[in-house]
């Protein structure tokens, strides 16, 4: 998903339920839910790039490519993380929920 502009994104969403690891430009709800499987290797679910331009773009799909050639059992295992991964609206609102239970206490706190 090589979006120039990405102010939510579902695509990548829907890659995770099923198991395909995206390759995103780093924007917006992209950067967002995509984590960078070479930056963080236990919790990556993809791979991204910053900078908008095709060599950046080549690059990632490289490293996705030489990862999913060469690993094996690891790409597998990245899968089974990718698709146990909660993006539903109860994981969300219940993270709504936590933050203004923190921001209550803070507030009362202070």
């Amino acid at each position: 998903m090589p979006s120039r502009f990405e102010p939510c994104g579902l695509g990548q969403l829907i890659s995770f339920r099923y198991g395909t690891i995206p390759v995103v430009h780093a924007v917006g709800g992209l950067a967002e839910t995509v984590r960078d499987v070479d930056r963080d290797p236990g919790n990556g679910n993809g791979f991204s790039f910053s900078r908008y331009a095709p060599e950046a773009f080549a690059d990632a799909t490289d490293r996705a490519t030489n990862r999913f050639t060469a690993d094996g059992a690891p790409w597998e295992g990245l899968i089974q993380r990718v698709m146990r991964e909660d993006h539903s609206w109860d994981a969300s609102a219940k993270r709504y929920v936590e933050m203004y239970q923190k921001a209550v206490r803070t507030r009362r706190a202070s």
